[in-house]
């Protein structure tokens, strides 16, 4: 099924790069990662799906993308009821997000959502989004070695995972293999270039280059060679993409596809606060931050005043790490929460209070994450279009 507009289809056919073959459809290899909370909301993906990419919702909390619904849950004391009607609130707002965008992508491109492995509502998370008629489902932040039995109603939709290294993909395949299905596209993800919660067990192991491209993906090629696999699986590259020849490099060591977060978080089509947009525009490599997040897995995001304040105490606060008898959020937040939980060594924050700082443009308070390097445009922010043409023109220099 050929799913490109006119216009992206000729910048394709110039580009000298192959579109991405997924699940039956044809579409551009750049792939917008999910960023929460609501960074990645109908606007921007409807808008990437519009250009003939592949656009992706973040499930995370998206009832703040809609007043009635925070007006809804805000009043509610911490509890079980509580929980359950920001829950319910949070699947609304997943059908609402998935039929907006829709109603964005005029048919063209392919519509995702990402679902963190880790949040406690993960599978009625997917399963919502499934039976909202989303095209494909992406996981990271843990292996989903579930997710074929939660989409086995749904063969249609594509079943996208996101790891680091080789090791990761021959196992959740072979898990998945046993369930009679395979993924439609494995995102690897760069732990020391892509931004947000990073595929790597402590902040040690970023620069371990069992990660890196030129031995992840000619690995992770011959597994699906050696192991005789007719169906072939395309193989999504994030981390660090910033122009055409980054593309055509990975291409050449055996990728289908790119997928970019930060580049889109900061387009005009971005469902971010225009502060947001410009903390993460204009932020510099000296400017980031590499720590522990609360859901225990290495992180990296802008050196905000509160990220650096934190960073001065944080091991006063894991020494006091202790479990909480409430959680003030009460609701789909992480499986296991370094502060909830009291588990030493992992943060000690609340990260739903910093990410949604965040989403409202609060420098002083917000949690910014970013991805590695200057951002195609440099500081500028430009469309979605914009964005996707660059990408697929050769020779554009990114700017400075």
């Amino acid at each position: 099924m050929h799913l490109l507009p006119q216009e992206s289809n000729d910048w394709l056919r110039k580009s000298g790069l192959s579109a991405l073959q997924i699940a039956g459809r044809r579409v551009l290899p750049i792939v917008q990662g999910g960023m929460g909370i609501g960074i990645s909301g109908n606007r921007l993906a409807g808008s990437v799906a519009a250009a003939g990419g592949v656009g992706t919702l973040s499930s995370v909390d998206l009832r703040r993308h809609h007043p009635d619904l925070m007006d809804r849950t805000r009043e509610l004391a911490p509890g079980e009821e509580a929980k359950a009607g920001i829950n319910a609130a949070n699947l609304e707002a997943i059908d609402r997000e998935i039929k907006a965008a829709r109603a964005r992508t005029s048919g063209k491109g392919l519509l995702a959502i990402n679902v963190m492995r880790a949040v406690s509502e993960y599978a009625a998370n997917v399963t919502r989004a499934l039976e909202a008629g989303i095209d494909a489902v992406v996981v990271g932040a843990g292996l989903p070695l579930d997710l074929p039995d939660l989409a086995k109603d749904h063969p249609q939709a594509a079943l996208i995972p996101i790891l680091s290294d080789a090791r990761g993909v021959q196992l959740l395949v072979k898990k998945w293999e046993r369930k009679k299905r395979l993924p439609d596209a494995i995102v690897i993800e760069h732990p020391r270039l892509a931004g947000g919660h990073l595929g790597a067990a402590k902040i040690a192991d970023l620069q371990d280059t069992r990660f890196d491209f030129e031995n992840v993906i000619p690995q992770v090629r011959q597994f699906f060679k050696d192991a005789g696999y007719e169906q072939h699986i395309p193989l999504i590259a994030a981390g660090g993409i910033r122009t055409h020849e980054d593309i055509a490099r990975l291409q050449a060591l055996g990728a289908d596809a790119v997928q970019l977060g930060t580049a889109f978080a900061v387009t005009e089509e971005s469902d971010a606060h225009a502060e947001f947009k410009r903390v993460l525009a204009e932020a510099r490599e000296e400017d980031m931050v590499e720590f522990t997040s609360v859901a225990g897995l290495p992180a990296r995001a802008v050196g905000t005043p509160w990220l650096r304040a934190y960073m001065k105490i944080e091991p006063k606060l894991q020494a006091v790490a202790h479990a909480k008898s409430r959680c003030t959020k009460s609701f789909d937040c992480l499986g296991q929460c370094g502060l909830r939980d009291g588990l030493p060594g992992w943060g000690q924050f609340c990260i739903d209070n910093q990410l949604a700082a965040a989403l409202r443009g609060d420098v002083k308070k917000g949690l910014f994450f970013r991805g590695a390097g200057r951002l195609p445009f440099g500081d500028q922010i430009k469309t979605v279009r914009e964005l996707m043409q660059r990408l697929l023109t050769p020779d554009l220099a990114v700017a400075s």
